[in-house]
Protein backbone atom coordinates (compact mmCIF):
# COMPACT_ATOMS: atom_id res chain seq x y z
CA UNK A 1 0.00 0.00 0.00
CA UNK A 2 1.45 2.67 -0.99
CA UNK A 3 -0.59 5.52 0.46
CA UNK A 4 -1.04 6.59 3.78
CA UNK A 5 -4.26 4.09 5.18
CA UNK A 6 -7.32 5.06 6.43
CA UNK A 7 -7.13 2.94 9.28
CA UNK A 8 -4.33 0.73 11.55
CA UNK A 9 -5.35 -1.91 13.13
CA UNK A 10 -3.04 -3.70 15.50
CA UNK A 11 -3.23 -7.66 15.72
CA UNK A 12 -3.60 -10.33 13.73
CA UNK A 13 -5.97 -12.73 15.40
CA UNK A 14 -9.45 -13.31 15.29
CA UNK A 15 -10.65 -9.80 15.98
CA UNK A 16 -8.11 -7.93 14.53
CA UNK A 17 -8.51 -10.61 11.21
CA UNK A 18 -12.41 -9.90 10.75
CA UNK A 19 -12.01 -6.08 11.84
CA UNK A 20 -9.38 -5.48 8.80
CA UNK A 21 -12.02 -7.26 6.54
CA UNK A 22 -15.08 -5.56 7.58
CA UNK A 23 -13.41 -2.15 7.16
CA UNK A 24 -11.90 -2.74 3.71
CA UNK A 25 -15.27 -4.62 2.34
CA UNK A 26 -16.70 -0.79 3.29
CA UNK A 27 -14.10 0.96 1.20
CA UNK A 28 -11.27 1.88 3.75
CA UNK A 29 -7.52 1.41 3.22
CA UNK A 30 -6.19 -1.00 6.02
CA UNK A 31 -2.91 -1.44 7.27
CA UNK A 32 -3.33 -4.59 9.37
CA UNK A 33 -0.19 -5.09 11.70
CA UNK A 34 0.97 -8.11 13.36
CA UNK A 35 4.40 -9.20 15.08
CA UNK A 36 4.24 -12.80 14.97
CA UNK A 37 6.28 -14.64 13.98
CA UNK A 38 9.02 -12.18 13.98
CA UNK A 39 7.90 -11.59 17.85
CA UNK A 40 6.46 -14.63 19.23
CA UNK A 41 3.65 -14.87 22.50
CA UNK A 42 5.06 -17.87 23.98
CA UNK A 43 1.54 -19.40 23.58
CA UNK A 44 0.99 -19.18 19.63
CA UNK A 45 3.07 -21.64 17.09
CA UNK A 46 2.84 -19.86 13.68
CA UNK A 47 2.67 -16.76 12.30
CA UNK A 48 -0.50 -17.25 10.21
CA UNK A 49 -3.43 -14.79 11.44
CA UNK A 50 -6.03 -16.07 13.39
CA UNK A 51 -4.45 -18.94 14.94
CA UNK A 52 -6.69 -20.75 17.78
CA UNK A 53 -4.54 -21.39 20.58
CA UNK A 54 -6.70 -22.73 23.15
CA UNK A 55 -9.40 -25.15 21.74
CA UNK A 56 -10.59 -26.00 18.05
CA UNK A 57 -14.12 -25.24 18.82
CA UNK A 58 -15.90 -22.09 18.32
CA UNK A 59 -19.20 -23.81 20.62
CA UNK A 60 -22.24 -25.22 20.03
CA UNK A 61 -24.12 -24.71 16.69
CA UNK A 62 -27.82 -25.26 18.21
CA UNK A 63 -30.27 -21.94 17.40
CA UNK A 64 -31.25 -22.27 21.24
CA UNK A 65 -27.42 -22.21 23.08
CA UNK A 66 -25.87 -18.81 23.56
CA UNK A 67 -22.88 -19.16 20.94
CA UNK A 68 -25.68 -20.70 18.27
CA UNK A 69 -27.24 -17.22 18.68
CA UNK A 70 -23.84 -15.57 18.50
CA UNK A 71 -23.29 -17.79 15.61
CA UNK A 72 -26.19 -16.45 14.19
CA UNK A 73 -25.56 -12.96 14.39
CA UNK A 74 -22.45 -13.27 12.86
CA UNK A 75 -23.91 -15.05 9.71
CA UNK A 76 -26.61 -12.63 9.57
CA UNK A 77 -23.85 -9.79 9.47
CA UNK A 78 -21.70 -11.44 7.27
CA UNK A 79 -18.84 -12.24 8.94
CA UNK A 80 -15.63 -13.64 7.27
CA UNK A 81 -13.70 -15.48 9.93
CA UNK A 82 -17.22 -17.56 10.45
CA UNK A 83 -17.45 -18.41 6.89
CA UNK A 84 -14.03 -19.82 6.72
CA UNK A 85 -15.10 -21.83 10.12
CA UNK A 86 -17.59 -23.63 8.37
CA UNK A 87 -15.66 -24.04 5.83
CA UNK A 88 -12.39 -25.78 7.82
CA UNK A 89 -14.98 -27.32 10.36
CA UNK A 90 -14.77 -31.02 11.87
CA UNK A 91 -17.29 -33.66 12.94
CA UNK A 92 -18.01 -32.91 16.44
CA UNK A 93 -21.88 -33.69 16.95
CA UNK A 94 -23.58 -29.84 17.40
CA UNK A 95 -20.37 -28.06 18.13
CA UNK A 96 -18.64 -25.69 15.59
CA UNK A 97 -14.97 -27.27 15.54
CA UNK A 98 -12.37 -26.45 12.88
CA UNK A 99 -8.99 -28.22 11.75
CA UNK A 100 -6.89 -25.18 13.22
CA UNK A 101 -4.67 -25.01 10.40
CA UNK A 102 -6.63 -25.23 7.90
CA UNK A 103 -8.99 -22.27 9.64
CA UNK A 104 -5.78 -19.80 10.25
CA UNK A 105 -4.59 -20.52 6.54
CA UNK A 106 -8.06 -19.58 4.99
CA UNK A 107 -8.19 -16.49 6.75
CA UNK A 108 -4.55 -15.72 6.28
CA UNK A 109 -5.54 -16.26 2.35
CA UNK A 110 -8.67 -14.08 2.29
CA UNK A 111 -6.94 -11.60 3.96
CA UNK A 112 -3.42 -11.31 2.32
CA UNK A 113 -5.79 -11.15 -1.49
CA UNK A 114 -8.11 -8.37 -0.13
CA UNK A 115 -6.75 -5.53 -2.62
CA UNK A 116 -7.06 -2.84 0.23
CA UNK A 117 -5.81 -4.77 3.05
CA UNK A 118 -2.00 -4.24 3.59
CA UNK A 119 -0.07 -6.88 6.60
CA UNK A 120 2.68 -5.90 8.24
CA UNK A 121 4.49 -8.13 10.36
CA UNK A 122 6.56 -6.10 13.17
CA UNK A 123 5.61 -4.90 16.47
CA UNK A 124 3.52 -1.81 17.39
CA UNK A 125 4.93 0.04 20.72
CA UNK A 126 2.69 2.83 20.70
CA UNK A 127 -0.70 3.60 19.95
CA UNK A 128 -1.14 5.12 16.59
CA UNK A 129 -1.99 8.91 16.04
CA UNK A 130 -4.76 8.43 13.93
CA UNK A 131 -7.57 6.20 13.22
CA UNK A 132 -6.80 2.70 14.68
CA UNK A 133 -8.49 -0.40 15.89
CA UNK A 134 -6.36 -2.10 19.23
CA UNK A 135 -6.89 -5.84 18.73
CA UNK A 136 -3.51 -7.09 19.99
CA UNK A 137 -5.24 -9.84 22.40
CA UNK A 138 -4.65 -11.13 25.88
CA UNK A 139 -0.94 -11.39 25.17
CA UNK A 140 -0.16 -7.67 23.97
CA UNK A 141 3.55 -7.10 24.35
CA UNK A 142 5.34 -5.54 26.92
CA UNK A 143 5.46 -2.32 25.28
CA UNK A 144 2.71 -1.74 24.18
CA UNK A 145 0.67 -2.84 27.25
CA UNK A 146 2.58 0.09 28.75
CA UNK A 147 1.70 2.08 25.97
CA UNK A 148 -2.07 1.34 26.49
CA UNK A 149 -1.61 1.31 30.28
CA UNK A 150 -0.67 5.53 29.66
CA UNK A 151 -3.08 6.00 27.85
CA UNK A 152 -5.81 4.63 29.83
CA UNK A 153 -4.55 5.65 33.15
CA UNK A 154 -5.88 2.11 34.17
CA UNK A 155 -3.94 -0.58 35.59
CA UNK A 156 -4.11 -3.69 33.72
CA UNK A 157 -6.39 -6.37 35.03
CA UNK A 158 -5.04 -10.01 34.47
CA UNK A 159 -5.94 -13.69 34.61
CA UNK A 160 -4.31 -17.10 33.62
CA UNK A 161 -5.71 -19.08 30.90
CA UNK A 162 -4.74 -22.51 29.93
CA UNK A 163 -4.71 -24.87 27.26
CA UNK A 164 -5.47 -28.89 26.80
CA UNK A 165 -2.58 -31.24 25.57
CA UNK A 166 -3.35 -32.92 22.64
CA UNK A 167 -2.84 -36.64 21.26
CA UNK A 168 -2.15 -38.81 18.30
CA UNK A 169 -5.04 -40.63 17.30
CA UNK A 170 -2.94 -43.65 16.83
CA UNK A 171 -1.61 -44.15 20.13
CA UNK A 172 -5.38 -44.18 21.35
CA UNK A 173 -6.46 -47.65 22.77
CA UNK A 174 -9.54 -48.26 21.09
CA UNK A 175 -10.26 -51.59 23.08
CA UNK A 176 -10.86 -49.53 26.00
CA UNK A 177 -11.89 -46.22 24.05
CA UNK A 178 -15.10 -45.85 22.11
CA UNK A 179 -16.42 -43.59 19.81
CA UNK A 180 -19.96 -41.53 21.06
CA UNK A 181 -21.83 -38.06 21.48
CA UNK A 182 -23.51 -37.68 24.27
CA UNK A 183 -27.19 -38.27 23.75
CA UNK A 184 -26.31 -39.68 20.34
CA UNK A 185 -26.19 -36.10 19.21
CA UNK A 186 -23.28 -36.83 16.86
CA UNK A 187 -23.00 -36.68 12.92
CA UNK A 188 -20.76 -39.93 11.92
CA UNK A 189 -22.55 -42.88 13.13
CA UNK A 190 -19.84 -43.99 15.22
CA UNK A 191 -20.04 -40.69 17.08
CA UNK A 192 -17.99 -37.94 16.64
CA UNK A 193 -15.92 -38.05 20.14
CA UNK A 194 -13.26 -40.60 21.05
CA UNK A 195 -14.85 -41.52 24.71
CA UNK A 196 -12.28 -42.88 28.07
CA UNK A 197 -14.50 -44.65 30.79
CA UNK A 198 -13.13 -44.76 34.10
CA UNK A 199 -14.26 -46.93 37.17
CA UNK A 200 -14.66 -45.25 40.30
CA UNK A 201 -11.25 -46.39 41.65
CA UNK A 202 -9.59 -44.99 38.79
CA UNK A 203 -11.32 -41.68 38.73
CA UNK A 204 -10.59 -41.68 42.17
CA UNK A 205 -6.41 -42.85 41.81
CA UNK A 206 -6.96 -40.11 39.02
CA UNK A 207 -7.71 -37.46 40.78
CA UNK A 208 -6.10 -37.90 43.78
CA UNK A 209 -2.82 -38.26 41.23
CA UNK A 210 -3.84 -34.51 40.11
CA UNK A 211 -4.14 -33.02 43.12
CA UNK A 212 -0.47 -34.47 44.29
CA UNK A 213 1.02 -33.35 40.97
CA UNK A 214 4.30 -31.02 40.20
CA UNK A 215 2.99 -27.76 38.80
CA UNK A 216 5.10 -25.33 37.00
CA UNK A 217 5.75 -22.23 39.15
CA UNK A 218 3.57 -19.26 38.25
CA UNK A 219 5.49 -16.06 38.32
CA UNK A 220 4.57 -13.49 40.94
CA UNK A 221 2.79 -10.30 39.01
CA UNK A 222 1.85 -8.81 41.89
CA UNK A 223 5.70 -7.98 42.81
CA UNK A 224 6.62 -8.35 39.38
CA UNK A 225 6.86 -4.88 36.66
CA UNK A 226 6.90 -5.97 33.29
CA UNK A 227 8.35 -2.89 30.48
CA UNK A 228 6.58 -0.73 33.10
CA UNK A 229 3.20 -1.80 33.85
CA UNK A 230 2.47 -3.14 37.49
CA UNK A 231 0.22 -5.56 37.48
CA UNK A 232 -2.78 -6.29 39.73
CA UNK A 233 -3.56 -9.16 41.48
CA UNK A 234 -3.72 -12.59 39.35
CA UNK A 235 -6.45 -15.01 39.20
CA UNK A 236 -7.77 -17.71 37.25
CA UNK A 237 -11.18 -17.15 34.51
CA UNK A 238 -13.69 -19.22 36.00
CA UNK A 239 -14.45 -20.58 32.44
CA UNK A 240 -11.14 -22.43 31.61
CA UNK A 241 -9.47 -23.55 35.02
CA UNK A 242 -6.95 -26.28 35.11
CA UNK A 243 -8.18 -29.89 35.71
CA UNK A 244 -5.63 -29.90 38.89
CA UNK A 245 -7.26 -26.77 40.08
CA UNK A 246 -10.78 -27.82 39.38
CA UNK A 247 -10.01 -31.36 40.79
CA UNK A 248 -8.90 -29.51 44.67
CA UNK A 249 -12.49 -28.19 44.85
CA UNK A 250 -13.79 -31.33 45.76
CA UNK A 251 -13.76 -35.62 44.76
CA UNK A 252 -16.42 -35.19 42.51
CA UNK A 253 -15.87 -31.55 41.23
CA UNK A 254 -14.75 -33.51 37.84
CA UNK A 255 -17.05 -35.95 37.47
CA UNK A 256 -19.54 -33.20 37.42
CA UNK A 257 -17.59 -30.93 35.40
CA UNK A 258 -15.08 -32.19 32.15
CA UNK A 259 -15.77 -35.63 33.04
CA UNK A 260 -19.53 -35.74 33.63
CA UNK A 261 -20.05 -39.16 32.28
CA UNK A 262 -23.80 -38.17 30.93
CA UNK A 263 -25.63 -39.61 27.80
CA UNK A 264 -23.31 -41.89 27.10
CA UNK A 265 -23.36 -45.79 26.56
CA UNK A 266 -19.98 -48.04 26.23
CA UNK A 267 -19.87 -50.49 23.48
CA UNK A 268 -17.42 -52.73 25.24
CA UNK A 269 -20.01 -53.62 27.74
CA UNK A 270 -23.13 -52.45 26.80
CA UNK A 271 -23.74 -49.74 29.99
CA UNK A 272 -24.94 -46.71 30.59
CA UNK A 273 -22.85 -44.31 32.07
CA UNK A 274 -24.09 -42.61 35.05
CA UNK A 275 -22.38 -40.77 37.89
CA UNK A 276 -23.43 -43.01 41.10
CA UNK A 277 -25.53 -46.04 38.60
CA UNK A 278 -23.24 -48.73 40.05
CA UNK A 279 -22.63 -50.09 36.30
CA UNK A 280 -18.77 -50.19 35.17
CA UNK A 281 -18.09 -46.87 33.90
CA UNK A 282 -17.92 -43.94 36.38
CA UNK A 283 -16.75 -40.71 34.74
CA UNK A 284 -15.44 -40.44 31.24
CA UNK A 285 -13.06 -37.94 29.51
CA UNK A 286 -13.84 -37.08 25.97
CA UNK A 287 -11.16 -36.09 23.02
CA UNK A 288 -12.50 -34.25 19.98
CA UNK A 289 -10.61 -33.74 16.50
CA UNK A 290 -8.60 -31.28 16.35
CA UNK A 291 -7.79 -31.93 12.37
CA UNK A 292 -8.94 -32.09 9.51
CA UNK A 293 -6.79 -35.72 8.99
CA UNK A 294 -8.39 -36.44 11.89
CA UNK A 295 -4.97 -37.90 13.04
CA UNK A 296 -4.92 -35.56 16.14
CA UNK A 297 -7.25 -35.43 19.09
CA UNK A 298 -7.44 -33.10 22.14
CA UNK A 299 -8.84 -33.49 25.58
CA UNK A 300 -11.92 -31.93 25.86
CA UNK A 301 -11.62 -29.58 29.24
CA UNK A 302 -8.19 -30.95 30.41
CA UNK A 303 -6.67 -27.54 30.41
CA UNK A 304 -3.82 -27.68 32.47
CA UNK A 305 -0.46 -26.44 33.81
CA UNK A 306 0.73 -29.17 35.40
CA UNK A 307 4.89 -30.01 34.22
CA UNK A 308 5.46 -31.95 31.20
CA UNK A 309 6.75 -35.20 32.93
CA UNK A 310 3.57 -35.55 35.24
CA UNK A 311 1.18 -34.69 32.34
CA UNK A 312 3.02 -37.92 30.75
CA UNK A 313 2.70 -39.76 33.80
CA UNK A 314 -0.69 -38.78 35.14
CA UNK A 315 -2.76 -38.48 31.95
CA UNK A 316 -1.59 -41.97 31.01
CA UNK A 317 -3.72 -43.31 34.20
CA UNK A 318 -6.62 -42.50 32.01
CA UNK A 319 -7.57 -46.12 30.44
CA UNK A 320 -7.52 -46.23 26.92
CA UNK A 321 -4.25 -43.48 26.83
CA UNK A 322 -1.99 -45.84 28.59
CA UNK A 323 0.41 -45.17 25.77
CA UNK A 324 -0.60 -41.86 24.97
CA UNK A 325 1.81 -40.16 21.93
CA UNK A 326 1.69 -36.54 23.29
CA UNK A 327 1.67 -34.17 20.30
CA UNK A 328 0.94 -30.53 22.33
CA UNK A 329 1.53 -30.56 26.12
CA UNK A 330 -1.09 -28.23 28.14
CA UNK A 331 -0.16 -25.09 28.85
CA UNK A 332 -0.91 -22.06 31.23
CA UNK A 333 0.16 -18.18 30.10
CA UNK A 334 -1.09 -15.17 31.14
CA UNK A 335 -4.00 -12.94 29.44
CA UNK A 336 -4.29 -9.45 29.80
CA UNK A 337 -7.31 -7.12 29.61
CA UNK A 338 -8.75 -3.60 29.78
CA UNK A 339 -11.03 -2.03 32.17
CA UNK A 340 -13.31 -1.47 29.97
CA UNK A 341 -15.93 -0.33 31.70
CA UNK A 342 -14.23 2.35 32.23
CA UNK A 343 -12.51 3.17 29.52
CA UNK A 344 -14.86 1.88 26.59
CA UNK A 345 -18.58 2.59 24.97
CA UNK A 346 -20.76 -0.17 23.67
CA UNK A 347 -19.78 0.94 19.88
CA UNK A 348 -16.23 -0.08 21.12
CA UNK A 349 -15.08 3.48 20.58
CA UNK A 350 -12.56 4.93 23.62
CA UNK A 351 -14.10 6.75 25.47
CA UNK A 352 -11.29 10.38 25.26
CA UNK A 353 -10.60 9.41 21.62
CA UNK A 354 -13.74 8.58 19.24
CA UNK A 355 -11.32 7.32 16.11
CA UNK A 356 -9.16 4.81 18.72
CA UNK A 357 -11.28 1.23 18.68
CA UNK A 358 -10.75 -1.55 21.01
CA UNK A 359 -11.65 -5.01 20.42
CA UNK A 360 -11.20 -9.23 21.00
CA UNK A 361 -10.33 -10.48 24.07
CA UNK A 362 -8.25 -7.24 25.27
CA UNK A 363 -11.94 -5.87 26.15
CA UNK A 364 -12.94 -8.54 27.98
CA UNK A 365 -15.26 -10.43 26.07
CA UNK A 366 -13.98 -14.17 26.35
CA UNK A 367 -14.46 -16.94 23.53
CA UNK A 368 -13.53 -16.99 19.83
CA UNK A 369 -16.70 -15.61 18.40
CA UNK A 370 -16.84 -12.70 21.51
CA UNK A 371 -13.48 -11.96 19.89
CA UNK A 372 -14.76 -12.34 16.09
CA UNK A 373 -17.84 -10.65 16.91
CA UNK A 374 -16.39 -7.30 18.62
CA UNK A 375 -13.92 -7.43 15.79
CA UNK A 376 -16.65 -6.70 13.15
CA UNK A 377 -18.67 -4.53 15.08
CA UNK A 378 -15.42 -2.45 15.68
CA UNK A 379 -14.24 -2.45 11.70
CA UNK A 380 -17.82 -1.80 10.90
CA UNK A 381 -17.68 1.18 13.05
CA UNK A 382 -14.55 2.07 12.16
CA UNK A 383 -15.89 2.81 8.68
CA UNK A 384 -18.76 4.09 9.69
CA UNK A 385 -17.13 7.26 11.74
CA UNK A 386 -14.43 7.81 9.12
CA UNK A 387 -17.08 8.02 6.55
CA UNK A 388 -19.10 10.49 8.25
CA UNK A 389 -21.91 8.49 9.88
CA UNK A 390 -22.46 8.00 13.45
CA UNK A 391 -20.74 4.25 15.20
CA UNK A 392 -23.82 1.59 16.13
CA UNK A 393 -24.62 0.18 19.25
CA UNK A 394 -26.67 -3.18 18.93
CA UNK A 395 -29.55 -3.72 21.08
CA UNK A 396 -28.96 -5.49 24.56
CA UNK A 397 -31.55 -8.09 23.27
CA UNK A 398 -29.06 -9.53 20.93
CA UNK A 399 -26.12 -11.57 21.78
CA UNK A 400 -23.32 -8.93 20.34
CA UNK A 401 -24.78 -5.85 21.90
CA UNK A 402 -25.29 -7.87 25.47
CA UNK A 403 -21.83 -8.63 24.95
CA UNK A 404 -20.91 -5.09 24.36
CA UNK A 405 -22.97 -3.88 26.89
CA UNK A 406 -22.00 -6.18 29.88
CA UNK A 407 -17.87 -5.31 28.99
CA UNK A 408 -18.64 -1.22 29.08
CA UNK A 409 -21.52 -1.40 31.81
CA UNK A 410 -20.31 -3.96 34.42
CA UNK A 411 -19.21 -3.64 38.16
CA UNK A 412 -14.93 -3.26 37.54
CA UNK A 413 -15.17 -4.36 41.69
CA UNK A 414 -15.89 -7.87 39.97
CA UNK A 415 -15.47 -7.65 36.49
CA UNK A 416 -14.11 -10.90 34.82
CA UNK A 417 -13.91 -11.81 31.01
CA UNK A 418 -17.11 -12.89 29.89
CA UNK A 419 -18.53 -15.17 26.89
CA UNK A 420 -21.69 -15.36 25.33
CA UNK A 421 -24.56 -16.82 27.91
CA UNK A 422 -28.09 -16.12 28.54
CA UNK A 423 -27.53 -14.51 31.98
CA UNK A 424 -26.43 -11.10 30.32
CA UNK A 425 -29.46 -10.62 27.90
CA UNK A 426 -32.54 -8.28 29.28
CA UNK A 427 -35.27 -10.75 30.96
CA UNK A 428 -38.25 -11.44 28.40
CA UNK A 429 -41.56 -9.55 29.14
CA UNK A 430 -43.77 -12.27 29.90
CA UNK A 431 -45.16 -13.71 32.62
CA UNK A 432 -45.41 -17.10 30.68
CA UNK A 433 -43.70 -19.87 33.20
CA UNK A 434 -41.47 -21.34 31.11
CA UNK A 435 -38.59 -24.38 31.31
CA UNK A 436 -34.96 -23.64 30.48
CA UNK A 437 -34.81 -25.01 27.12
CA UNK A 438 -37.79 -23.00 25.90
CA UNK A 439 -36.75 -20.05 27.78
CA UNK A 440 -33.20 -20.38 25.48
CA UNK A 441 -35.87 -20.24 22.72
CA UNK A 442 -37.17 -17.51 23.30
CA UNK A 443 -34.49 -15.36 23.56
CA UNK A 444 -33.08 -16.39 20.59
CA UNK A 445 -36.34 -15.91 19.11
CA UNK A 446 -36.11 -12.37 20.18
CA UNK A 447 -32.35 -11.81 18.94
CA UNK A 448 -32.66 -12.64 15.70
CA UNK A 449 -36.41 -10.39 15.41
CA UNK A 450 -34.31 -7.32 17.09
CA UNK A 451 -31.14 -7.55 15.09
CA UNK A 452 -33.50 -8.02 11.98
CA UNK A 453 -35.21 -5.17 12.59
CA UNK A 454 -32.66 -3.05 13.72
CA UNK A 455 -30.45 -3.73 10.55
CA UNK A 456 -33.95 -2.46 8.18
CA UNK A 457 -34.02 0.35 10.51
CA UNK A 458 -30.58 1.20 9.91
CA UNK A 459 -30.70 0.65 5.65
CA UNK A 460 -33.76 3.12 6.03
CA UNK A 461 -31.69 5.79 7.34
Amino acid sequence: MSTTPDLTIIGGGLAGSEAAWQAAQRGLRVQLYEMRPTVSTGAHQTGDLAELVCSNSLGSRLPDRASGVLQNELRRLDSMLLECAEAAALPAGSALAVDRAAFSRLVSGRIASHPRIEIRRQEVTGIPSGPAILASGPLTSASLSKAIADLTGEEHLHFYDAIAPIVSLESINMEVAFRASRYGKGEQDEGDYINCPLTQAEYEAFVAALISAERIQLRDFEKEVEGGVKAGAHHFFEGCLPVEILARRGREALAFGPMRPVGLTDPHNGSAIGYHSGKRPYAVVQLRQDNLAGSLYNLVGFQTNLTFPEQKRILRMIPGLEKAEFVRYGQLHRNTFIAAPKVLRPSLQFHRRADLFFAGQITGVEGYLGNVATGLLAGWNAARLLQGQSPITLPVTTMLGALCHYITHADLADFQPMKANFGILPPLETDQRMGRRERAKAYAERAKLDLDRFLEELEAV
